[in-house]
């Protein structure tokens, strides 16, 4: 019932403004009118004969004259009920979000709501964000650590992304440190047979690669002859340490000559990012760098009701006249 009220609207509400101009009609009733200064003749009184004239003129029948008149008026304002589809399209945009998930991104260094979170906080807000950016674009995600893992296929169903996104955590990939080449190869792979026009993968990272049996280097190379780009985000300050003794002392991470050769290669772009708001202006520019022009169709069916309250109109009406016809009123 709730849906059915939910999806229901009017085609010319402004028709509605006629109920209550019915309001004063309720005031005449069981009102004689005044008496005609013509009197004509009348087989009325063939219809009344033995029986007691009524003493309320039009009681019944002016009900239902009324109600055929509100009936009416909701007619003319047309009630219907509409139910729209979209025909939901890919961009033609597969993207893959490759996240590293080693210990280091447990680091405190990024602020989000006014407060001190780990990189990995930071991370996934923000890759969501850009995910709701882009509703038609086929998304996936490969997590890593000392290998990668695939944590969701590219795919449309990006409520289902999101939950997965959410998961990830330090401490998922058993094996620990930076596979930078061996995730950029799995995303890569994941992209290569997809007919997209434009494959892509945004790798973030707070680290550079220590494990893995591929290179970064020849990751990219492998990458750049599968037509796919690769969006190289290096993530977090150089004063950033772990807590729990395992990086008591701060230490350079990055390996930025690597990360720009990858863009390089792949014809992506490689940005540096110390804090969230320079986290977010990177995915928006990525954002904005890989837009493409989409159709959408929407189709809306409507289910018009006015024809069951213009029935009823003609039939109470109906029934008034017949029942003014058979009972009319007495003489004055």
């Amino acid at each position: 019932m709730f849906d059915f009220l939910q999806n229901l609207t009017l085609a010319q509400p402004w028709w509605l403004i006629g109920l209550p101009l019915l309001t004063p009609l309720l005031f005449l009733r069981n009102k004689a009118g005044s008496p005609s200064s013509i009197t004509y003749s009348s087989l009325s009184i063939l219809v009344s004969l033995g029986q007691k004239p009524r003493r309320a003129p039009g009681a019944f029948t002016f009900t239902l004259m009324v109600l055929a008149l509100a009936c009416a008026i909701i007619a003319l304002a047309r009630p219907q009920q509409q139910h729209s589809f979209s025909n939901r399209k890919a961009s033609g945009i597969d993207i893959v979000l490759a996240i590293d998930i080693s210990y280091s991104m447990e680091i405190i260094d990024f602020q989000l709501n006014n407060r001190r979170v780990q990189r990995i906080v930071a991370a996934k807000a923000t890759a969501e964000s850009f995910i709701n950016q882009r509703p038609s674009d086929r998304i996936g995600i490969v997590a890593f650590s000392g290998r990668p893992y695939v944590t969701s296929p590219i795919t449309l169903e990006h409520d289902w992304l999101i939950e997965q996104l959410r998961q990830l955590q330090p401490g998922l990939v058993r094996e620990q440190g930076t596979a930078i080449g061996s995730a950029i190869a799995a995303s890569a792979t994941r992209l290569h047979d997809r007919e997209a026009k434009s494959k892509v993968v945004v790798l973030v990272t707070d680290g550079s690669n220590n494990s893995g049996r591929l290179s970064p280097v020849e990751a990219a190379e492998h990458a750049a002859k599968l037509g796919v780009k690769v969006y190289a985000v290096a993530i977090g300050t150089e004063d950033g340490r772990l807590r729990n003794g395992m990086q008591s002392h701060p230490q350079k991470e990055f390996d930025t000559e690597t990360l720009e050769k990858i863009a390089k290669i792949t014809g992506g772009e490689y940005y540096r990012v110390r804090d969230t708001e320079k986290l977010r202006e990177t995915f928006d520019s990525i954002d904005q760098l890989e837009k493409t022009e989409i159709k959408q169709h929407r189709i809306v069916t409507t289910k018009e009701y006015f024809p069951w309250f213009l029935g009823a109109s003609f039939l109470l009406a109906t029934a008034a006249l017949t029942i003014q016809a058979l009972k009319p009123q007495p003489a004055p």
